[in-house]
């Protein structure tokens, strides 16, 4: 499981970024200086056969264990429908130190569900999260 936060932007029409040149002065450079026009946090889930986006939570939003822990039903929903069949053993689940994965809340929701928590080591630059 990992969180990522993606922007998007307004993309000029055609019609805008159109202008008057002569035929051999050259293409003026773009740059895009314009800042985004919002941002969202993707909650992303993933096995060895492919990822599940579960959610995108708006720009002022947080993500809390209640939240988190909602998102792990989805995520169990989810694997039933998907991936039947292969979820007769439980599931390990491995996300990183963050509180909310952390809390209480969401260790008795992971006992709950059936999913073994693997520990996650501290921060380490040098590996992913999924490495």
């Amino acid at each position: 499981m990992d969180e990522s936060s993606l922007y998007h932007y307004d993309l000029e029409t055609k019609q805008q970024s159109t202008e008057w040149r002569h035929n051999r002065s050259p293409f003026p450079k773009k740059f895009r200086v314009q800042k985004s026009a919002g941002k969202v946090l993707a909650s992303i889930f993933w096995d060895q056969d492919g990822n599940f986006p579960i959610d995108y939570l708006a720009k002022d939003q947080s993500i809390y264990a209640e939240y988190y822990s909602s998102l792990l039903v989805q995520l169990k929903d989810i694997l039933k429908e998907k991936r039947h069949g292969k979820v007769t053993k439980g599931v390990l689940f491995l996300h990183n130190n963050a509180p909310a994965h952390r809390a209480l809340a969401t260790q008795k929701k992971l006992a709950y569900l059936g999913f073994q928590f693997l520990d996650h080591s501290s921060y380490s630059p040098d590996l992913a999260l999924s490495d």
